[in-house]
């Protein structure tokens, strides 16, 4: 089995998130993950997420289902006299993927229908690494993943 390839999923909570919503769907992590290891053999998921005290039992029922949480400070801010809440996660998942985990694993899945992921993209193909991007809601995703529709 030494020639067994290491699959690892990257996921971007909050384009995951906003982008089930907007289809009008719930996300059974659970069976997402579940999902995520019979049909792409990912061994590791990696979950990036924005980190709020109160949100503490969500964080060890996602720990739980099978994720490997990395955590991003949050900014609060008022936005149309609204609170606003911002954990913007893309740095991490870069880092993560192209640099921190690159040489543990053989191919990745990235899940996030987000434009701001091309250079990640590219990166992973021409190493490849490349498995599958999937996109959260696939009629709202980012048209500079136009290159890549093979592996969406």
């Amino acid at each position: 089995m030494a020639n067994k390839k290491k699959v690892y999923a990257f996921i971007d909570s909050q384009n995951l998130n906003l982008g089930v919503r907007s289809a009008g769907w719930k996300l059974d992590f659970v069976k997402f993950r579940k999902y995520l290891k019979d049909v792409y053999r990912v061994e590791q998921a990696y979950l990036f997420i924005g980190q709020m005290p109160e949100n503490q039992q969500l964080y060890f029922y996602l720990q739980r289902a099978g994720y490997t949480l990395i955590f991003k400070p949050t900014q609060h801010y008022f936005k149309d006299g609204k609170k606003t809440t911002k954990g913007n996660v893309d740095a991490e998942l870069v880092l993560y993927s192209a640099a921190k985990l690159f040489n543990e694993y053989n191919k990745a899945v990235v899940v996030s229908g987000d434009g701001d992921f091309l250079c990640l993209y590219e990166y992973l193909e021409e190493n490849d690494k490349l498995l599958k991007i999937l996109v959260p809601n696939k009629a709202k995703y980012s048209k500079l993943l136009k290159p890549f529709i093979t592996k969406i």
